[in-house]
């Protein structure tokens, strides 16, 4: 497999940091969904706030069948116009295989291939994360939005048939602390069989806004998985 030049979408794909604002904590009732809903809309727009005064640094890690191909690192912020800007900082790639011009051209075919699958894979995540108010609301009105209990203390958003249908994405929230813990999708690009799984997992900044710690998306149908992980959050020099 050669250099997969679709992740920086697949990166910006899952660019999602929320804060989850106070409220009452919830019961298994519709009053305690719309109270979560509520807040999470409310939530994506102020984190997105807090954000945009933070430098960091994001390294992407592609795996195939198991064996790294790609390592890159890239210093992000937030630009004038409100979207992420990426810096690179290093790129290091898996060599490419040896063998004759049968091999050599085998071998750029098939990344090509993974190339159009994971951008097709990135413009599918980006319908899910970060969520939208108007999707959000329209699972609210097809009755689609469940609050149930977790473990730990957690309560859990889950969103059926949210964007395709028998898709779930589900979001875990810490009901004490009223933190958001996990989001996760469990979707598919064209059929069922082409299935596509998104999990985030959350870390604080000092002022308490939460952002995305770790990103794994995986298409097990071609064996890729990629991992993201954002560190080194520090203020942006003025």
């Amino acid at each position: 497999m050669g250099h997969v030049n679709a992740l920086p979408l697949v990166a910006a794909a899952v660019g999602l940091s929320v804060v989850i604002v106070g409220y009452a904590s919830p019961q298994e009732s519709p009053a305690g969904a719309e109270q979560r809903v509520a807040a999470l809309k409310q939530a994506i727009a102020e984190s997105q706030a807090r954000l945009r005064k933070y430098e960091w640094v994001e390294t992407t890690i592609v795996t195939f069948k198991g064996e790294e191909k790609d390592r890159k690192q890239q210093r992000c912020y937030y630009g004038a116009d409100g979207k992420v800007q990426k810096v690179l900082l290093s790129d290091e790639k898996a060599a490419a295989p040896r063998g004759g011009r049968l091999k050599q051209k085998v071998v750029a075919s098939k990344a090509a291939d993974m190339k159009e699958y994971m951008e097709a894979a990135a413009s599918l995540i980006q319908q899910y994360v970060p969520p939208n108010p108007a999707d959000i609301d329209s699972a609210k009105k097809r009755e689609k939005v469940a609050l149930k209990p977790g473990q730990g203390g957690r309560v859990r958003l889950e969103f059926t048939d949210y964007i395709k249908p028998g898709d779930l994405m589900a979001i875990d929230v810490d009901a004490a602390a009223n933190a958001l813990v996990v989001l996760s999708v469990n979707t598919y690009l064209v059929t069922p069989d082409d299935a596509v799984t998104l999990k985030v997992g959350f870390g604080a900044l000092p002022d308490g806004a939460s952002y995305n710690q770790q990103i794994t998306l995986e298409a097990k149908a071609k064996n890729i998985t990629v991992v993201v992980q954002n560190s080194g959050h520090r203020p942006v020099a003025q």
